[in-house]
């Protein structure tokens, strides 16, 4: 099977849900760009271009847990999205991941099934998440 480079993952190594997103990916055929934004950092440009492919705004896609974000006080209501946004350029860890963008679209991958919407084909199954819990079954079909 030729691999096809049409999909983007911004990813974070150490995040067991980005782990297994890239896997689905590359199990499905794919040899994707992978972009650690931990280490490359983020541009504005770059995340509201995904945030609006996305359909999120910088407060759906803040990672509050295992992040800076409450002692930064990003998890008060009252803290606008461009002040958001202006912390996550600062502390890339900020934005939740992974993002994937594909042909088809882009999206926050949590839970990691979701990238399965983005993907022309599935990895051959079965096929689980990090959790164990299966997302495509021994005959090559999405679960749930």
């Amino acid at each position: 099977m030729t691999a096809v480079t049409d999909v983007v993952i911004f990813h974070n190594p150490a995040c067991g849900t980005s782990r297994n997103v890239l896997k689905v990916i590359e199990a499905a055929g794919y040899a994707p760009t992978v972009i650690d934004y931990l280490s490359e950092g983020w541009t504005r440009p770059q995340l509201l271009a995904l945030f609006a492919a996305a359909g999120l705004t910088p407060r759906d896609a803040l990672r509050t847990s295992k992040s800076p974000a409450a002692e930064l006080g990003l998890t008060d209501p009252a803290v606008s999205d461009a002040a958001i946004l202006e912390a996550m350029l600062k502390h890339p860890v900020l934005v939740n991941r992974p993002i994937v963008a594909t042909a088809k679209g882009v999206k926050l991958c949590r839970p990691s099934e979701t990238v399965l919407d983005l993907l022309d084909r599935l990895p051959p199954g079965p096929f689980a998440k990090e959790d164990g819990e299966l997302m495509v079954d021994a005959d090559g079909k999405r679960v749930g």
